[in-house]
């Protein structure tokens, strides 16, 4: 018997994030990228859409997710990008046949002590051109390729970078000036290994920057309906995706309030006039920020019903004077049916108004709530 602990659900349209990876190019030119159990929405259920629809790489955020996908009978190319952290790591990507991401020279000496030259491990080499995180810079380059020829059991088959700023128009010289350094590391390793294939796009660089595609993007955020240009001069570049992701929560009870009657903690919001006032069965504990406390809307029987007082643990409550509204009726706190004239509210609204951020916020909703799944 399962326990749960909260009556939201987080409601995740397959058919969506279908429709957004076609968007993001041909199938076989894609790494869907599935980390943090796919950005809150399922990993292994979203992979075997995305499986369905074409898909022939995943990007994970670790073996162990690597290994589940194996597990669960998934065959493509696999890349874990945090690496191998332990020795265990190293024998469960060896295992699993997944593609380890060799993110410097003691990394490689690892991968290298499990390559067999009568069949070699392809690997992917990490490439730092910007973001100073893991990767090796273009002073190391003729050393690896030293190092890698004698390494007769790894091929290299993948290069990998990763954009911090193309997401942002007054950084386009910064991102111009990373996508030439890419491209002049991966000329000196495929002068060495002409089969090499290279990956750098991330959402934004698979929708905005043509020129760094190359042979795989790894989208993310887009695939899950975000639009990495939001807010921006580029925004437009962004159009077109879907949410996936949308949240309910029952409405436990509708009470009445004179003026002059607080509600919830601290008193923070006193009734102006006589209200009524729905509680909803869901709060911080499922991911819903208490920093959007009187800043946010939800959607009650279609039309926007606007939040009020503080944002409780596993509560919350919204003003539905003037609104068809009982208990046991649904409220949407993120997407929704929506009224004409009425919109959902997205997650880049939740994200302004708790001062918060849409990615962050998906993984956290998303794993707050038991999901289920539409087509």
């Amino acid at each position: 018997m399962s326990c749960t602990f909260t009556p939201s659900r987080c409601h995740i349209r397959l058919g969506a994030l279908v429709r957004n990876f076609s968007r993001m190019g041909r199938p076989g030119s894609l790494m869907p990228v599935i980390k943090s159990d796919a950005y809150g929405h399922g990993m292994t259920e979203v992979a075997h859409a995305l499986d369905a629809a074409g898909a022939r790489h995943f990007a994970v955020g670790t073996v162990a997710e690597g290994a589940c996908l194996r597990q669960d009978g998934l065959a493509q190319l696999i890349l874990p990008l945090l690496g191998c952290l332990d020795d265990e790591d190293w024998q469960q990507a060896s295992a699993c046949g997944l593609t380890p991401l060799v993110t410097g020279f003691e990394a490689l000496e690892k991968a290298a002590a499990l390559g067999n030259p009568a069949d070699p491990w392809g690997v992917a080499i990490k490439l730092d051109t910007g973001m100073s995180r893991l990767g090796f810079g273009a002073e190391d380059i003729p050393a690896l390729l030293e190092r890698l020829r004698a390494c007769p059991g790894l091929k290299p088959i993948l290069a990998v970078s990763h954009f911090p700023c193309a997401d942002m128009p007054e950084k386009e010289d910064f991102t111009r000036r990373q996508l030439e350094k890419f491209t002049a590391m991966t000329d000196s390793l495929r002068a060495a290994y002409p089969e090499l294939r290279r990956s750098l796009a991330n959402s934004a660089g698979t929708m905005g920057w043509p020129g760094s595609r190359f042979e795989l993007c790894r989208p993310g955020f887009s695939l899950y309906g975000g639009n990495p240009f939001r807010g921006t001069a580029w925004e437009g570049r962004g159009a077109g995706l879907e949410p996936v992701m949308e949240v309910s929560a029952p409405l436990l009870q509708v009470r009445h309030l004179k003026p002059g009657e607080g509600i919830s903690y601290g008193q923070t919001f006193i009734a102006p006039r006589e209200m009524r006032v729905a509680v909803v069965g869901a709060g911080y504990a499922v991911g819903y920020p208490r920093g959007a406390s009187g800043r946010i809307h939800v959607l009650v029987n279609g039309r926007r019903a606007p939040q009020v007082g503080r944002i409780c643990m596993g509560m919350f409550m919204v003003d539905v004077t003037g609104l068809p509204a009982r208990a046991g009726d649904t409220a949407w706190l993120l997407g929704g049916p929506a009224a004409p004239g009425e919109t959902p509210v997205g997650i880049d609204e939740l994200a302004g108004a708790c001062g918060g951020f849409a990615y962050e916020l998906l993984c956290l909703l998303g794993q707050g709530s038991p999901r289920v799944y539409h087509k």
